[in-house]
């Protein structure tokens, strides 16, 4: 065979490859351009934020299986895509509670948003506002209900509430939630005693941080995260003044343990607005809240983070679709970090998903640029996703495009 035949490349030729890349000055930009998926987001949240709060967003209770085996299920799931069709035009709207979302998904409500980055639920709320995301406040969260309603006037906003022992206080928090224009209430049910998150008690996570050897020691590491924190305004919360200790000691010594399905009468004459009933683990559960009067039922183990082996909610969801019959909204919330895992989720029965962790890698990686980063990604990854299993609408989705294994 003859030799190959070399030349010197001329410059000619060389020059239309030449094609550097613009150097970028914007240090946050840079980081959050190159975040191409929520994995990516959170690797560089897990580098600029210090351990315990970074341990706190990624936890979950005791071995950590209930969050282990969320995700593997949506890792392991399988697609069965529709071949030639047209697909050049996705629309990712539907409703939640009878109104429209711009995208299958809310942001959960997640406490104590300002530890995470010092913007906080104002940087969240804007995003949401901005993107047509439901957002849910939640009682643990750190800016007060009439702060976010002023950051977010068009937001769509849902307050999440934990009855305390002291009823008043829950009676008070709904009639300020209301009077700010939020238009449902979220009832949280699977926290009558906190979790026994140990990453927390190892790291001694506490609230406000406490300015022990192995905190200063960590904040020679995160200078920028200490800096803000100690230069911004003082931690305030969404429903109570102060706090001064771990976060267990908090839930343990806020929260009635006592609460039953008959308490759901106090709480209808306290709020006559959309009703949402969050961390559903059973059938027989959700057929009861919904024949309570639910509006909306998620289905949800709080994120691995407080019965540790709890039923993997993506397993329950067919059954739990057909057990409710269509009288309630069945959203999705535990172990979602793509959009390929959302639109997983709406194809097997869920009216719409919820997603935390996801919003707070991004916001942790670069404040409200990093939530709009991580809203970006999953919008992308929702519509492709659609593209590839060959459906345009929401609503085209169906058992028929996923199989559980």
């Amino acid at each position: 065979m003859p030799g190959v035949q070399r030349q010197i490349p001329k410059w000619s030729e060389l020059k239309p490859l030449m094609r550097p890349k613009p150097v970028e000055l914007d240090a946050t930009k840079r980081r959050l351009d190159a975040a191409l998926t929520i994995a990516d987001l959170r690797a560089v949240a897990k580098r600029r934020t210090p351990r315990s709060v970074f341990d706190y967003t990624d936890g979950a209770a005791e071995r950590e299986i209930s969050l282990g085996r969320a995700r593997r299920l949506f890792a392991d799931l399988e697609f069965r895509p529709a071949i030639l069709q047209d697909v050049s035009t996705i629309d990712t709207t539907t409703t939640m509670l009878g109104k429209p979302a711009a995208l299958p998904f809310s942001f959960a409500p997640t406490g104590f948003t300002r530890m995470m980055h010092h913007e906080g639920e104002r940087a969240v709320v804007r995003v949401a506002e901005r993107n047509g995301i439901p957002y849910a406040l939640s009682t643990m969260g750190t800016t007060s209900i009439e702060d976010v309603t002023a950051e977010a006037p068009d937001a769509r906003k849902w307050f999440q509430l934990y009855v305390w022992k002291d009823r008043s206080a829950g009676e008070d928090l709904m009639a300020r939630a209301k009077a700010a224009g939020f238009d449902a209430l979220q009832l949280t049910v699977d926290v009558p005693v906190a979790g026994a998150r140990l990453r927390d008690t190892r790291n001694g996570f506490s609230i406000p941080p406490a300015l022990t050897a192995k905190t200063v020691l960590d904040a020679s590491l995160h200078p920028a995260w200490w800096m803000n924190l100690l230069t911004t305004e003082p931690l305030t919360f969404a429903s109570l003044n102060a706090w001064d200790g771990t976060v267990a000691e908090l839930l343990d010594k806020l929260f009635d343990p006592t609460m039953t399905m008959a308490d759901l009468e106090w709480l209808r004459a306290s709020w006559d607005g959309p009703l949402v009933i969050k961390g559903i683990q059973t059938v027989d559960d959700a057929i009861k809240v919904t024949e309570a009067g639910a509006d909306a039922i998620v289905l949800s183990n709080h994120g691995g983070r407080q019965l540790d082996r709890a039923p993997v909610p993506l397993r329950l969801l067919p059954d739990v679709k057909d057990a409710v019959g269509g009288r309630t909204e069945v959203w999705l919330d535990t172990g979602i970090t793509s959009g390929a895992d959302v639109v997983a989720a709406i194809a097997l029965g869920a009216d719409a998903t919820m997603v935390g962790r996801a919003y707070l890698y991004g916001l942790m990686a670069g404040g409200e640029r990093g939530v709009q980063r991580a809203v970006d990604i999953l919008r992308k990854e929702v519509v492709r996703t659609m593209q590839l299993l060959g459906v345009n609408r929401i609503d085209e989705l169906g058992p028929q495009h996923v199989r559980l294994p």
